[in-house]
């Protein structure tokens, strides 16, 4: 057999440079296929670094919403909060997720008969307990200013919240909440 340099090569020869090439082939895909697994990993580490994150909850303050031992996924990216959406604060050091119940220019008054926003008594439908003042915390009623949202944990009874450390400021925050993965009775 000739060969591409001009000298003949025997059967056994070119058998060995075929088996030699797929061993290269072999090689480049595996490199390949490496580059790509990297590549898919760094992609999802940036994304959960910049754009998303994960947020173990450690607390009972959103039962029955988010239960303690919840997995919350929240985005950083979007801070603009409206009523009802759920978010990521820290307080004090530890992440707590909270309720925004008031955004800018909301009046907010806790009284006998309960939460009231603009004049307006709430009639919350997923909030199984009664919002009352504590006996230490801000005074009320409290106007939100801009930039600043008022939030509320779903059992009322005994969550920190802005009824003992006031207003949030929205550039504190760290994410609107987009799910919950349940780590509990499944």
């Amino acid at each position: 057999m000739d060969n591409t340099d001009g000298m003949e090569t025997t059967p056994q020869e070119s058998t060995v440079r075929e088996k030699g090439g797929q061993a290269v082939s072999l090689f480049r895909e595996l490199v390949a296929l490496l580059l790509k697994i990297a590549g898919v990993v760094l992609a999802v580490f940036l994304l959960f670094t910049f754009v998303y994150g994960m947020h173990r909850n450690l607390e009972p303050a959103m039962n029955p919403a988010i239960k303690d031992g919840d997995l919350v996924i929240f985005y950083r990216l979007d801070k603009h909060y409206v009523f009802g959406d759920a978010l990521l604060l820290d307080y004090q050091g530890k992440r707590q997720v909270r309720r925004v119940v008031a955004t800018a220019g909301d009046t907010v008054d806790i009284t006998e008969e309960g939460l009231v926003i603009n004049g307006a008594l709430q009639q919350e439908s997923d909030i199984y307990e009664p919002t009352h003042r504590y006996e230490t915390g801000i005074d009320f009623p409290v106007t939100v200013g801009e930039g600043q949202v008022f939030v509320l944990g779903d059992a009322r009874e005994n969550a920190t919240d802005s009824r003992v450390y006031g207003l949030v400021e929205i550039k504190d925050t760290l994410g609107k909440v987009m799910t919950i993965l349940r780590r509990r009775s499944i």
